[in-house]
């Protein structure tokens, strides 16, 4: 039986940014992003492609400040489509776990889209203090934006790594890899004990 794909389109509009999100749960990994900020675009694709997912985003941001409105309103807007994009969460798998390595560094992401907001950062001493002329907080905010609008657990830990671009992209592709599971179909009903998810 074909089941309709698992769509949401959202927007985002303020004096920092203007995004513009299109996401396909059940896509065939098509692919298009441009935040104005490469190594985020290039993350963004990442996650998208080991999803498995669909990810059309434009973001104009006020990069003439800094990258960090930008990463913050892309991961709401993203969180927001995604949480959309499940609608009751009825019959997904709802938790996923990634652990993908990149040349020396490993990180791990383990995802619970329960409905309850929470990100867990670990390791992110690794991490050297800027990356592409940013500091390194911008990725937590990133990610601490993407829990808080997808209504989600998310668990982040860098293991071991020397290279921050190795150590955000295995986290990039776990997250995608988590998220795979985690919206796969799994039956018809909500995967909770308590019946709901909240």
């Amino acid at each position: 039986m074909n089941q309709p794909q698992r769509v949401a389109e959202q927007s985002r509009a303020s004096a920092e940014t203007a995004v513009n999100l299109r996401l396909n749960l059940d896509g065939t990994g098509e692919i298009a992003v441009d935040t104005g900020f490469g190594l985020l675009d290039h993350m963004l694709t990442l996650t998208a492609f080991w999803a498995g997912m669909d990810l059309q985003l434009h973001c104009k941001g006020d990069l003439n400040v800094d990258a960090h409105h930008t990463a913050e309103d892309v991961g709401l807007t993203l969180g927001r489509a995604l949480l959309e994009a499940l609608g009751d969460r009825a019959g997904i798998a709802r938790v996923g776990y990634g652990r993908v390595p990149m040349d020396e560094a490993l990180a791990e992401v383990t995802v619970d889209l329960s409905g309850r907001p929470w990100l867990e950062w670990r390791g992110g001493e690794l991490l050297p203090p800027v990356l592409a002329g940013e500091e390194k907080d911008l990725w937590r905010e990133y990610y601490k934006a993407l829990a808080s609008a997808a209504r989600c657990n998310l668990h982040v830990e860098f293991r071991y790594g020397q290279n921050g671009h190795h150590l955000l992209e295995s986290a990039a592709k776990g997250l995608g890899l988590a998220l795979a599971q985690a919206v796969r179909r799994h039956g018809t009903t909500v995967r909770s004990t308590k019946g709901g998810l909240d």
